[in-house]
């Protein structure tokens, strides 16, 4: 019957601490359950923190090309946006980076759409310009539990020894897209504003559907979930890397990545992302061009493709007609 009568602003407390049970053991945050507010997914994390933090006219930069998601939360709250460039070991780091910024938003576990895993020097290098700048940084989770090659990274958050770092994620990719609950980790000085916002206006996340996600998680269903879709998820990148050999050498080649649900193509010099996108739906196959991602002009074109709802015979089919439809945009240019 307690479970009828609602919780704490910040969450179902026996979720909070299984979660950050979870986040300790799984990607090093360091937290206690009393700095986890329960949200439902990183979008309404995103926006909660935009609504607390930032002031208009402040100024947050963010990875280029980056989540559209995360920039229209900032735009909303009129916030002045900096795009920053992205290299091998993720978002570049400048000695002015920082300077006059009140908050940085990135995607290190797997960067979103280019799927770079940020290394740990430029992980560091990160947190020490944020330390001198006083620039609270939100890390973006969204995907990183699917980890298929190298040791495990750990989170942004547990290097933080400065209380800079929110950290957010989601369950609605590693379990299912209808099930909206995610987290929020927070510095305890900010748990108490953050609580107030979310009573004035979601009050806080269905209890039941709390509840029942803390028995699935300290049950042990959530740890072997994880194992066995990652085995999947494996497989199909596998299948997605081996058919771009055969089938898109000279027109895409597709990043190997270190995590998450999707990757990157790069593409042939002379072929267009916008119009190789529509070729591509055109013969049923979905892509997206990194264009749509990017603030300014990009400096490659490219193809974000998903490969974790695709089984491995879709996807076979899937770079046969995205072959056909790239060398059709090929031999148009």
């Amino acid at each position: 019957m307690h479970l009828l009568l609602g919780c704490d602003p910040l969450g179902y407390a026996p979720l909070r601490d299984a979660i950050a049970n979870y986040l300790s053991t799984s990607r090093g945050v360091k937290c206690t359950g009393g700095q986890i507010a329960i949200v439902s997914g990183v979008q309404e994390a995103l926006d909660l923190s935009a609504r607390v933090l930032l002031n208009p006219g402040d100024r947050v930069c963010m990875e280029n090309p980056g989540y559209t998601g995360a920039r229209m939360v900032f735009d909303a709250v009129g916030a002045r946006v900096s795009a920053v460039r992205l290299d091998g070991e993720g978002m570049k780091v400048r000695g002015d980076l920082l300077r006059g910024s009140r908050l940085i938003y990135i995607t290190p576990g797997h960067q979103f759409p280019v799927g770079t895993t940020m290394s740990l020097s430029r992980r560091l290098q990160l947190l020490e310009s944020a330390r001198k700048s006083g620039t609270l940084i939100f890390e973006d989770d969204y995907d990183s539990e699917y980890r298929y090659s190298g040791p495990p990274i750990p989170a942004l958050q547990g290097f933080d020894r400065n209380g800079l770092v929110i950290f957010a994620g989601s369950f609605s990719k590693v379990l299912f897209p209808s099930l909206r609950l995610g987290y929020l980790v927070i510095s305890p000085d900010l748990t108490e504003f953050f609580a107030a916002a979310i009573s004035l206006t979601t009050r806080h996340a269905p209890v039941l559907e709390q509840a029942v996600l803390c028995d699935f998680i300290t049950e042990g269903h959530f740890g072997r979930h994880l194992r066995r879709m990652r085995e999947v998820y494996a497989e199909r990148l596998s299948v997605l890397l081996e058919s771009a050999r055969e089938k898109l050498a000279g027109l895409l080649e597709i990043s190997e990545i270190e995590a998450g649900l999707q990757t990157v193509g790069w593409l042939r010099e002379g072929i267009d992302g916008e119009s190789a996108t529509k070729a591509a739906s055109a013969r049923g196959v979905e892509v997206f061009p990194l264009s749509r991602y990017s603030h300014g002009r990009v400096a490659r074109e490219g193809l974000q493709l998903g490969f974790a709802a695709v089984d491995a015979r879709e996807i076979r089919r899937g770079i046969q007609e995205l072959a056909t439809a790239l060398k059709g945009e090929l031999n148009a240019s």
